[in-house]
């Protein structure tokens, strides 16, 4: 009877040693799926940013605003990463602009990824937005 016992004890322990030795191998598998479901959040946030931030940038375009308001409202306004890195493309200049016709403003930003290893294998996807009105 007391054998018995002891054979059972000791198979509860080597259950719980494995269940650690499974869990040490999945684990870096379960991070790196978080950290992509992470960035994946990211680069959406980025694009509807990015979105919205053309649409309002265009819009002093179509008032009037000159080219380097445009920028500086869209790199105060954008609400992704570093702005200096926001590249801003305006057509035509402001110089060129006349009452009637199509402005349109493009925004495009390289989005770093936060996973570690993809982050080595992938470039940084460049995520871009644009939005065209009509010069009052």
């Amino acid at each position: 009877m007391l054998g018995a016992g002891r054979m059972g004890s000791g198979m509860i322990r080597e259950q719980k040693g494995q269940s650690l030795v499974e869990f040490a191998l999945l684990l870096p598998l379960l991070l790196l799926l978080i950290c992509g479901i992470v960035d994946l959040g990211r680069l959406l946030f980025a694009f509807v940013s990015l979105n919205m931030t053309a649409q309002e940038a265009v819009r002093l375009g179509g008032l009037g605003r000159t080219d380097a308001a445009i920028v500086s409202y869209a790199r105060s306004h954008v609400r992704v990463g570093s702005s200096s890195t926001l590249d801003v493309t305006i057509s035509p200049r402001d110089t060129q602009r006349k009452s009637g016709q199509d402005v349109t403003v493009k925004l495009t930003y390289a989005l770093p990824l936060i996973t570690p290893v993809i982050g080595q294998i992938l470039p940084a996807p460049v995520l871009s937005a644009d939005s065209t009105i009509r010069v009052e």
